[in-house]
């Protein structure tokens, strides 16, 4: 889709110093003599402004509404079933659906309530830090199962993942699809070859799958739930608006657990530290706005994305080939091979803050599989991205 075809802003570029954004003040720690303008490439959520149908939407709702406490109506719980299944064939019923504050928190008290204390929890890495966080402390045995990476594919060890779920003490599964940082989008016979396996061992799976509207073009999302029956039987999906329209700072978890014994279990833990189903009162709105409003926004979005994918891999290929991007399957988060460089883990994240006034995500936070890798986020302007494309290309010319 050419740009002045758009209907919807991408191209302003924001300062969200200030404002209290998380990667915008973690930027000016890493690095306080950073130069006016630098934008950083962090943290998972976007340099666009939110779609104006939210934005405006709340205005309304202030005029509307008393802020006190709130429970969802049954237009919020329609627009969240209505959305997954207009979007993925996945049908959903009302009652399997539990909102949190956050999906983190949802998280870490699933691994609660699906596996007891010591007992083991397998995790695909590299992966998402707050997982093996989650896992560890709250004293769960963290069993990793390193995803395969090959020619720059990554993919499933399905003989170890078998071997780790039939030890007597695995209980749950962590599956990220698409999976965060390297982008992958399982394909419906991966998901069935790890469903399967969880099957066969009692293995109960938490599939997180936040960025599951965010798929570049060629490739189509599965949800673990609708590939069978008895896989929606054995799961806990995890979903949000908040990746898909840029808000991650409402807080609103949507999970869904089909099995009765199952929710009562996650909703028994959740009871514990919060309450189930309370959300801040313009959450509820803003999650009822985005998935019934703002579709056109979400396919212009994506046009711009697959544009900045573009942009990235032409810009590396020609300029950088040094440079290895993974195919970013989903998500907007790019995950860059730089270990042809051959830094250790902290003279390369100097290079990138210090030097080149780049601030991804390093690639050794998501576990030791990801030293040497940088996660970056390509949900930005375009002017932002090439200004940092030509950042690296300056401060790499030096070390080649």
């Amino acid at each position: 889709m050419n740009k002045t075809h758009r209907t919807y802003d991408f191209e302003t570029i924001l300062d969200r110093s200030g404002t209290g954004s998380v990667k915008w003040e973690q930027m000016k720690s890493d690095n306080p003599n950073v130069e006016e303008g630098i934008v950083p490439f962090s943290i998972a959520d976007m340099e666009f402004k939110n779609p104006p149908e939210i934005t405006e939407g709340l205005k309304a709702c202030l005029d509307e509404i008393v802020l006190g406490y709130q429970t969802p109506e049954d237009s919020y719980r329609t627009a969240v079933t209505s959305w997954v299944k207009r979007r993925y064939g996945w049908e959903a019923r009302p009652e399997w659906l539990i909102n949190t504050i956050g999906v983190i928190n949802a998280f870490c008290c699933g691994i609660r309530a699906f596996a007891g204390e010591g007992e083991g929890v397998i995790l695909m890495t590299p992966v998402y830090p707050p997982f093996a966080e989650g896992i560890c402390k709250n004293g769960r045995k963290l069993y990793r199962c390193p995803l395969i990476c090959q020619d720059g594919t990554y993919t499933i060890n399905f003989t170890l993942l078998e071997q780790l779920a039939e030890k007597p003490d695995c209980r749950l599964l962590i599956l990220c699809n698409p999976h965060n940082p390297v982008g992958r989008v399982w394909t419906r016979e991966e998901l069935m070859r790890v469903g399967e396996i969880c099957l066969k061992n009692n293995v109960f799976v938490i599939s997180d799958e936040v960025h599951c509207d965010i798929i570049m073009e060629g490739y189509k999302f599965t949800s673990f739930a609708s590939v069978s029956e008895e896989f929606a039987e054995n799961c806990m999906i995890c979903l949000s608006p908040g990746k898909t329209f840029n808000l991650a700072g409402i807080k609103s978890g949507c999970i869904f657990v089909r099995n009765g014994e199952r929710r009562s279990a996650l909703l028994d833990e959740i009871s514990k530290v919060l309450h189930p189903n309370w959300l801040p009162a313009l959450s509820y709105r803003a999650v009822e706005i985005a998935y019934t409003k703002c579709d056109a926004w979400m396919g212009e979005m994506l046009a711009v994305l697959n544009e900045n994918k573009e942009m990235l891999v032409q810009f590396l290929n020609e300029r950088l080939p040094k440079v290895r991007p993974v195919e970013m399957e989903g998500t907007y988060l790019q995950w860059l091979d730089f270990r042809a460089y051959g830094w250790d883990i902290k003279e390369q994240e100097r290079i990138m803050q210090q030097e080149a006034q780049l601030f991804f995500d390093e690639g050794y936070r998501f576990g030791e599989e990801g030293e040497g890798f940088e996660r970056m986020n390509l949900a930005c302007p375009k002017a932002v991205l090439l200004k940092a494309l030509e950042r690296l290309e300056t401060v790499l010319r030096r070390y080649e």
